[in-house]
């Protein structure tokens, strides 16, 4: 270097150089204050650590929050869902008749007693009728063979029956009548003292059967009105419950319906057996009506031959009865 440019005073950098050296001192900076650039930051407190749970100095302490209590149940008010202990254990007949209201209890008790009154008016009646049929058919046979009202009484007088009563109306009213010539009047006679007789014996059979209409025209109503009963004791329950659970409801409802069954059980067989006795004694009077007219024949046969026979059939009565 020359004595000349020693002495030349300090010039400005050029501009490139300048620039380099204010990036270096820029990149330089931060890596002196905070280390070196791939250094990573701490990790973060893990939650639930003793960091967390140590309150910061001066801060105030943390407020726990309880769980709110659960509402009391309200006075007179019952769970909703009803345990087993308090439902019946079975719903058979005997248990919903033992448990029912002591009204529903006298109507089941009412129309059991109505059916066991039809099952035995059936049996009683049944062999009455066929008994009394029996008996007038072979009558009948009896007094169409003989050609006499004597004869006819000797043969079929001592015999029980509706038969033997009209052969001795007839010869009566045949000796009362033995001193009268028209013979017209006495037929006549004979055949009111047949008619009523006949009347007679058909009300006669007809008794017990009139139970049998009654019980089967009343006895679903009876039914019913059990069934309305344990209806309205079941929604009473409801509202005293405080539910509308099957379980507390059923019950009530089968009680009430196990009364109607009950009803239909008494009434269905007392019109079916109430029905065939009316066909039974419908077809008894027309036999009772064969039997009176053999009679009238008889004694209009013995009115032709003069008043003899009928002194004949009259005698004839006392043998019979013996």
């Amino acid at each position: 270097m020359t004595e000349r440019e020693t002495d030349r005073p300090w010039r400005p950098l050029r501009g490139g150089m300048a620039l380099r050296l204010l990036l270096a001192t820029s990149i330089a900076a931060p890596l002196a204050l905070g280390g070196p650039v791939g250094a990573q930051a701490p990790a973060a407190p893990q939650a639930g650590t003793a960091t967390d749970a140590t309150p910061a100095p001066g801060a105030p302490p943390p407020v726990s929050v309880a769980p709110a209590p659960s509402p009391a149940p309200l006075a007179g008010s019952q769970p909703a869902v009803i345990g087993a202990v308090h439902l019946p254990r079975d719903l058979s007949p005997w248990s919903m008749f033992a448990s029912a209201d002591i009204v529903v209890k006298t109507v089941m008790i009412g129309l059991a007693f109505a059916s066991v009154v039809t099952w035995t008016v059936w049996l009683a009646k049944s062999i009455e009728l066929l008994l009394a049929r029996r008996r007038v058919r072979v009558a009948l046979e009896a007094i169409g063979e003989e050609r006499s009202l004597a004869a006819a009484t000797a043969r079929v007088g001592a015999r029980r029956g509706i038969a033997a009563s009209f052969l001795a109306a007839a010869a009566h009213e045949l000796e009362l009548s033995s001193d009268a010539a028209a013979r017209e009047g006495i037929k006549e006679r004979v055949a009111s003292r047949l008619a009523r007789l006949e009347a007679a014996a058909a009300r006669d059979m007809n008794k017990g059967t009139g139970v049998l209409a009654t019980i089967g025209s009343t006895a679903p109503f009876v039914g019913l009105f059990g069934t309305v009963w344990g209806i309205m004791n079941s929604f009473i329950g409801i509202s005293k419950a405080q539910t509308t659970n099957l379980a507390v409801v059923a019950p009530g409802i089968a009680e009430a319906l196990l009364a109607t069954a009950i009803g239909l059980f008494a009434a269905i067989p007392a019109v079916i057996i109430y029905n065939q006795f009316a066909r039974w004694i419908g077809g008894y009077r027309g036999l009772l009506g064969d039997a009176s007219a053999e009679v009238l024949r008889l004694v209009s046969r013995d009115l032709d031959r003069g008043i003899a026979a009928v002194g004949a059939a009259k005698r004839e009565l006392p043998r019979a009865a013996e």
